[in-house]
């Protein structure tokens, strides 16, 4: 017996040992696969950095640089050999200069510099309307990443909701199944509990199923694999910074899509630039050297400078429409600016006023109705457990604020949708 006895110690003793041992590495084992929390600057700053969309352009860009330099270039000299004045085979030759030459020719075009230097503006301005379309997508990427954010934050205070009201629903039903022994409660009633509680994690699944949704659309969106954990910054409150003015001028300094097609209007007129450059000649240099078939007969050359004459009616007509037609273009892309910039000011007014109405309708919803909703289920809970009230009575009153806090949840994420929105128009 007494060896036994030992031998059940000296487990225990090992057994405790161990779970002391377990325990201890627990906390430890759940920092190290602890989930990162990343802020929402921290996501928009990864997205621009790592985009592979975004990395496109820069790479464009890059490519007009070269092509802006290539444009510099001239054409490759040309070389040619062959005979001059050669007799056919079988003709009768009367002197000894009648046997023709052996030629050796070079020929070198020569561009006009004040062309290529307006070409060559022309194209690298190519790169900068590249890089503003950066900004542009930049800006509607950043949008997208604000409202995956905020669905996952509405979704994570929704999921704290439902939680915390499931607590009531748990405490009645387990009222119900102590007071059904003793026929003071009707058997239903632990089932209609239990189906609200049900329904209640089902509806906590859906929140999750969001999260779940948006952590990956985060990821892909800053080139990350679509299941790498992390968290958001839950206490993240957004909040709606009006534009200190919608003058049109101002509108013009930061938005993206104006910014773009000031570029637009600016290569356009570089271009035209180069257009006008197309009434300079070109140049062309030729070399013709002479090896006689007769020894007899001195070497010979020929040097020759050619000049093109862009100038005359037939080939004017071609530079000269080009330009029309591109001043015509500016015009056009100047007009649908300043429509754009007057629609943006009274989208920006309307969006203003519909966002600052929205704030009041939330706060009234805050502090008025939920507060009020809150103590009609505390008083009818309270009669509830005095065995005052019937549980459908309560659960109504239970079902009235979830439903408003519901409610308050689905107002906020339009708030947020829409202080998105006018931002994404604000910068576009």
């Amino acid at each position: 017996m007494n060896y036994v006895s030992t031998e059940n110690w000296k487990f225990m003793r090992y057994t405790i040992k161990y779970l002391f041992v377990l325990l201890l590495a627990l906390p430890f084992q759940g920092m190290a696969q602890q989930a990162p929390v990343l802020p929402l600057d921290s996501i928009l700053q990864r997205v621009d950095r790592n985009n592979i969309l975004l990395q496109s352009y820069a790479l464009k860009a890059e490519g007009y640089k070269y092509s802006a330099d290539a444009a510099t270039a001239w054409m490759a000299p040309m070389v040619g050999v062959g005979t001059f004045m050669t007799p056919y085979p079988g003709q009768m030759i009367m002197e000894g200069r009648d046997k023709g030459n052996l030629m050796l020719q070079l020929e070198q075009d020569i561009p006009n510099p004040a062309k290529l230097a307006a070409k060559k503006k022309y194209i690298a301005s190519q790169g900068n309307i590249e890089k503003a379309t950066r900004d542009v997508t930049l800006n509607d990427l950043k949008a997208q990443a604000k409202r995956l954010y905020f669905n996952w934050l509405v979704a994570k205070q929704r999921i704290a909701v439902l939680r915390e009201n499931e607590k009531i629903m748990v405490t009645m039903k387990k009222i119900e199944e102590v007071r059904f022994p003793y026929n003071q409660s009707q058997l239903s009633g632990v089932f209609k509990a239990t189906a609200k509680i049900e329904d209640n994690h089902n509806m906590i699944r859906m929140q999750e199923g969001t999260i779940a949704k948006a952590m990956s659309w985060l990821n892909s969106l800053m080139n990350a694999p679509g299941n790498q954990a992390f968290d958001i910054d839950t206490t993240y409150q957004p909040s709606f910074e009006m534009a200190a003015s919608y003058d049109t001028a101002a509108l013009a300094t930061v938005r993206k899509d104006v910014i773009k097609m000031n570029e637009g209007i600016h290569s356009m007129q570089l271009n035209i630039e180069s257009m006008k450059r197309e009434k300079k000649p070109d140049f062309r240099f030729r070399f013709d050297h002479m090896y006689p078939l007769d020894a007899s007969m001195p070497k010979a050359f020929s040097a020759m400078g050619m000049i093109s004459i862009p100038i005359v009616p037939w080939s004017s007509k071609m530079y000269k429409s080009e330009i029309k037609a591109m001043q015509y273009n500016i015009q056009a892309m100047e007009k649908e600016k300043s429509a754009m910039l007057q629609e943006t000011q009274g989208m920006l007014y309307g969006m203003q006023y519909e966002i600052q109405s929205m704030e009041k309708r939330i706060k009234a919803m805050e502090e008025k109705i939920i507060p009020a909703l809150h103590q009609t289920l505390d008083a009818n809970f309270l009669n509830y457990q005095e065995n005052k009230l019937a549980l459908s009575n309560v659960i109504d009153s239970w079902e009235a604020l979830t439903m408003m806090q519901s409610n308050v949840l689905d107002e906020k994420l339009k708030l947020y949708e829409m202080i998105v929105d006018y931002e994404k128009q604000l910068y576009r």
